[in-house]
Parts: C-alpha cells; structure tokens; sequence
C-alpha cells in the first residue's frame, strides 16, 4: 500500500465514502486552541518551515531530545535550517508516532510535497517548503483548511486587542476568546500579587478582597462576552474540594501580605473561586473545560534552565480526583449553577471513570477528546471505543487540537480518517448495518454539527 495515500487509515470501501463524501467537505470548528492571536491580526507569513513548526511545539521538542539532538539544535539559537535538519534526521525513528504522520500530512496538504521527510530528501523539501510557505500566511492557512471557528486561550488580564482588530477586519474564520483564569486561582504561586494588581488595572477594580476580585473577574468576563467567548477552560494540576470561605479568605489575606498561604486554604481559595467561576459561566451560557491530571515541570534542571512549556511535563496517576471533581459538580448543580462541562484527564486510564461520571450528569457534563499525549491512533481509538460503550457516540464533540500551529489542522483530518476507519470496521463486522444515511450523519455530528450546537457557534 503507498504511503500517506488518499485512503490513509481507510481500509474498508464504508470508510472511504463516509470520509470523502462528508468528514473531509466538513469545515472544522477548533474549541481549544493556543495559537497566537496577534499573528491572526497581522496576517503573519512564516519565513520558513522551522518558524512554522519548531518554534513552539514540545512535542517535536520531547522527540528530538529523545533522539540525542542538543538543546541549542531545539529551543536554542542555532540557525532555523540546522534545527529543521535535526528535526528530519529523526523522522526514520518516528515510525508509529504520530509526529510522522502529522508533519507528512503538514507538508502534503500546505505545500504539495508527497515525498518522505528524510536526512536524504531534507535540503529538497527544506526549498520547497519555504518556497510554498511565503505565499500562504496564516489566514490563507486558515482558509485552505476550511477553519469556521477557533478558540484561543486567553488571561483575563488581556486586553483582546488582537480579538478586536479581527473582528473589526471581517475575517471570515471566527476567532474567539476563551477564558482562561489559572494566574488568579493559583494563589500559592509566585507573582500572584503582582497577577492581581495586573488584573485590578485592567478590570477598573480595587481588589482589596475576595469579592473585589470576583467583581474584577466578572467584568473580565464581560469584555470576553462581548467579542463571542464561549468557553472557559481551566488547567487544574488537582483538583480538590475544599467549601470554606473563611480559609479562602484567610488565603486572600495572607497572599496580599506577602506570605504563602497553606494548602488547606489555597485549595478553598481555589474552590471559592471555581464555583463563583462555574455560576457565572453558566449564567452566559459558555462551557467549561476542565484539564486535569498533569505533573508540570518533572525536570527540575531543565525548568529552571528552560522554563514552562517546553517539552517536561508528563502524565499523572490515575485520577485520584473524583470524588473531588464530584463534589464539585454537585455543589454547582445544587446551586442551579453548573454550566456545560467538558472534563480532560491527560491519563488514559480516567477515560472509563469520566464516561461513567459524565452519564451521571446528562448532557450538560461531557467527557473531552482524547487529549495531549493520547491523540494518537492508538489513544484516539481507545478512547472512542470506550466512550461508545457508556455514552451515545452520536453526541460526542469530536476533536480539537490543542495547538500552537496553524498547520495542525490536519489533525481534524487524521482524527476525522480514523473515525470513518472505525465505523467502516463496525459494519464489516456487522456491529452496525450498512445504513449510509445514518452512518453519514453520525460522521457530520461527530466531526462538526454537535460542536457547533453544544458552543452555540
């Protein structure tokens, strides 16, 4: 079979109609994202192909590490065509991952290249797609990927200038903020004082209590709403329960002194705010994405020579958070409060667990894609096949990309081929009958239409 075909991932002549005939004609909607807004805005161009995808992607970073390639070839100054020859010199040990395929999708579908990336072929497709690269700036990306809606990931100290100017442009790909309020729950963290001055100056607030900084944060929200946000997503290292307002304040109080808060009452500091978060978020209507489940920062060397996001986080233990988690839904819907709720565990062996909590809530609770270290063949398969044993798999949200690269689009496309691939098997099987008109719709529902209306976008 030749590599990287049209039939990619379609074995059976059921998953070759339903991925050509609907899931690739499908525009794509990315619900969580971290892609730079300001690039949107200024309609930037990548001078090259190391811009476009070593510049900020740790999952290259993680594989070239692994592969023996030095620092300064990685998040160092070397010259941009060393790192990418780096980066191609690993391509052969990248068989089974998914870093291959994505970055042969990148180069197939965004510069015309349907050759290997190999040491051999390296300085070919090194011209060639910096060639193509200078003629598609981001928005022509954009388009060629049939991008309907994108949430970036936002601080609520961000003035969403650039959110602004998009709107104000009349791009047709809607750009969205999400809300994303971590640096203000994260009270034990340094710098939080000088996070909450930040917040107090952009909000026109004095934040001299809890409330203060409830009200600062409403009007936050405020400024979102009115440039279309529709989520808000929450990166939880745990989560734990903690109901008790006069520890939260003790929090308050003792961070604004300058002294570190114990955990008891970080954690109530944390959960005061999560359900004043959660109620408000409801009020609105946005939905609220909870990830949870990662050890940040586990090379302590190479975060204090590197910093965060570079490549050294990893997966926790199974959820040991559930009752937690629980509690915390429970007291948002005893409140009338709780919002739409997509839940993220980065560890795959959560993903039983959150399909049995999330069938204990309705439709308003939702566990989110396989995510991270999981969007893989393997991990997305797993996790599809466990969520169609517990829940409707007609209602599922599909997928997003959790990325800083405006070439990943092509992960839709990966994500979209194996789900065709998945039911074409159930009918071979006889595990579904060879119903196109259903199969078909199952297909757009996944892929767009239930995204769509659940965000109301």
């Amino acid at each position: 079979m030749k590599f990287l075909s049209e039939d990619f991932l379609l074995d059976t002549t059921t998953a070759q109609k339903l991925y050509h005939e609907i899931a690739a004609r499908l525009p794509i909607i990315d619900y969580h994202c971290h892609l730079d807004p300001r690039e949107i805005a200024e309609n930037v161009c990548f001078e090259n192909l190391t811009h476009a995808w070593l510049s900020a992607d740790h999952y290259k970073w993680r594989a070239m590490r692994m592969c023996g390639v030095p620092e300064d070839l990685i998040t160092g100054n070397a010259p941009d065509k060393e790192k990418f020859l780096a980066y191609a010199a690993c391509m052969p040990s990248l068989i089974g991952n998914p870093l291959y395929h994505w970055s042969h999708l990148e180069l197939w579908r965004y510069c015309g290249i349907d050759e290997a990336l190999t040491p051999e072929t390296a300085e070919y497709i090194w011209e060639k797609s910096n060639v193509k690269l200078k003629s598609l700036p981001v928005r022509v990306i954009m388009e060629m990927a049939n991008v309907e809606a994108i949430c970036t990931t936002d601080d609520p100290i961000s003035e969403l200038t650039y959110h602004r100017r998009i709107t104000e442009q009349g791009f047709q790909t809607k750009v969205l903020p999400a809300f994303r309020p971590d640096k203000a729950l994260n009270i034990e963290n340094g710098g939080w004082r000088e996070y909450i001055s930040a917040l107090s100056a952009v909000s026109g607030v004095s934040i001299t209590g809890i409330d203060a900084l409830k009200e600062a944060l409403l009007a936050r929200m405020k400024a979102f709403e009115a440039l279309g946000c529709r989520a808000a997503d929450h990166g939880l290292t745990d989560i734990i329960f903690l109901h008790d307002a006069k520890k939260a304040e003790t929090a308050f109080r003792k961070a604004m002194g300058g002294e570190c808060p114990n955990n008891e009452e970080a954690e109530a500091f944390r959960t005061e705010l999560l359900l004043f978060c959660g109620g408000e978020y409801a009020k609105r209507g946005w939905v609220m994405e909870l990830h949870f489940g990662v050890l940040r920062n586990v090379n302590a060397a190479a975060f204090a020579a590197l910093g965060t996001d570079v490549g050294y986080d990893i997966m926790g233990r199974p959820s040991r958070y559930i009752d937690e988690l629980i509690s915390l839904l429970n007291e948002l819907e005893r409140r009338g409060a709780l919002p739409k709720t997509i839940l993220f565990s980065l560890n795959p062996s959560d993903n039983a667990v959150l399909c049995a909590l999330s069938g204990a809530f309705g439709e308003r609770v939702q566990p989110g894609s396989a995510w991270w270290f999981n969007d893989t063949l393997s991990g997305m398969r797993e996790h599809m096949k466990t969520y169609a044993s517990m829940l409707p798999f007609g209602r599922f949200l599909g997928f997003l990309t959790d990325s800083r690269s405006f070439l990943s689009y092509t992960r839709h496309e990966y994500f979209r081929r194996l789900l065709c691939g998945m039911l074409g098997e159930m009918v071979e099987d006889g595990e579904y009958p060879n119903d196109m008109s259903s199969l078909k719709r199952l297909v757009a529902d996944i892929c767009y239409e239930n995204v769509k209306r659940w965000f109301g976008f």
